[in-house]
């Protein structure tokens, strides 16, 4: 963030989206962030951190940790994230989190060994930290891809998948084709 000092809100997004409203109401979003957040991003749809995290899930049974919404903490999506530079500037909390000590100590915390990068970063550091989230709705980044289903966790897959409302945002995720109009 200190790289953009002019610049107090971004919105970063993956390549394989397709819009279904105008971009204008994403940004409104950046009104409805709580004291503290200096991140909006939706949920995880799949249990991909159900999976990574199950060392941690062993050894914490009862735990939240990759669990599916509305109760769990499934991890987030960075397909659709809001950055509001100027929160990360002034938050000293972030901040911390950004030290690679502290980012050694949540990885050594939760067993983590991440491989979706940002994404991962967001996901361990949220678990730990909430309040720095703005959790959009699915709808804004309603995932396509159903790779878990077939892997594992047919079981649980449709918990983590389910999103109800009119999408404003589908990600073709994993190569998924995306819905014509």
């Amino acid at each position: 963030p200190l790289s953009l000092p002019d610049i107090a809100q971004l919105i970063q997004l993956d390549l394989d989206l397709k819009f279904q409203t105008n971009i204008e109401e994403l940004f409104e979003e950046f009104d409805r962030f709580p004291r503290g957040a200096v991140i909006g991003i939706a949920r995880e749809m799949q249990p991909v951190y159900r999976h990574t995290f199950w060392q941690f899930r062993r050894e914490n049974p009862g735990t939240k940790v990759g669990e599916p919404p509305p109760d769990g903490l499934p991890g987030f999506n960075s397909g659709v994230m809001l950055l509001s530079l100027e929160a990360m500037r002034q938050s000293r909390l972030y901040n911390q989190l950004l030290e690679p000590d502290k980012v050694r100590q949540l990885a050594e915390k939760y067993h983590f060994q991440g491989h979706l990068g940002d994404q991962d970063f967001f996901t361990m550091i949220g678990m730990e930290h909430p309040e720095l989230f703005h959790v959009l709705d699915c709808t804004w980044n309603q995932l396509l891809c159903s790779w878990w289903r077939e892997h594992g966790y047919s079981d649980v897959f449709d918990r983590y998948f389910r999103c109800e409302g009119r999408v404003r945002i589908y990600h073709g995720n994993c190569n998924t084709p995306i819905p014509e109009d």
